[in-house]
């Protein structure tokens, strides 16, 4: 897949702030701090989604057109301490009825960082993913800051911790790797997700 298009549209947390066509939607999930946006703006090959200094600056859901007939959608990053605790259960409140809700969400895509093991939080998205029968894209970032070896080691650690099907997806921004990968695997999933549409229109 190429991205030949893409726009910001709307922020937003509650279901009225969410754009009205029933086009899929990839969400992008990670703990905060961990490359997001950096991510889809290397992904988007324009520099769209802000990029904070600070940790926990994503406080909504932004919504990016991409080639006019899907979004990405980038979520608040999770487990910042720093944040006031009532927004903290707004955002669990407001995401949570969004990843269980939410019909035109074809895949979750969870970024974590290669330098690190999945904290608590990563392993209960991935739980909460599997139990809604959701498709997950799991891709860790800044792989040119350890050596291929220790990329390969933390592949396999991953996989294992989150009980992935299959190893998860490695990138680096700064090297430039792994871009053709998480754009295919993007768009297997909403090849994936037109399919079920389809199905359930003809009633099968």
């Amino acid at each position: 897949m190429e991205i030949r298009s893409v726009s910001f549209q709307r922020a937003g947390l509650k279901a009225s702030d969410l754009p009205k066509e029933w086009f899929p939607h990839i969400a992008v999930a990670g703990r905060s701090n961990v490359g997001k946006s950096s991510l889809l703006n290397w992904m988007f090959r324009r520099k769209l989604a802000r990029v904070a200094k600070a940790p926990g600056k994503t406080r909504t859901l932004n919504f990016f057109l991409v080639n006019e007939n899907f979004y990405i959608v980038d979520l608040p990053g999770y487990g910042y301490a720093k944040v006031a605790k009532h927004l903290q259960e707004q955002w669990g409140r407001d995401l949570g009825l969004y990843l269980t809700r939410e019909e035109r969400l074809a895949a979750v895509m969870t970024l974590i960082d290669i330098r690190h093991p999945p904290t608590v939080l990563d392993l209960e998205l991935q739980e909460l993913l599997r139990r809604q029968g959701m498709a997950s894209i799991v891709v860790l970032t800044k792989a040119d800051k350890i050596g291929r070896s220790r990329q390969r080691q933390m592949q396999y650690r991953v996989q294992e911790e989150l009980e992935l099907p299959h190893l998860p997806l490695v990138t680096s921004v700064m090297a430039g790797e792994g871009r053709k990968a998480l754009l295919d695997a993007v768009e297997a999933s909403i090849y994936s997700w037109k399919t079920r549409q389809g199905e359930r229109t003809h009633g099968t």
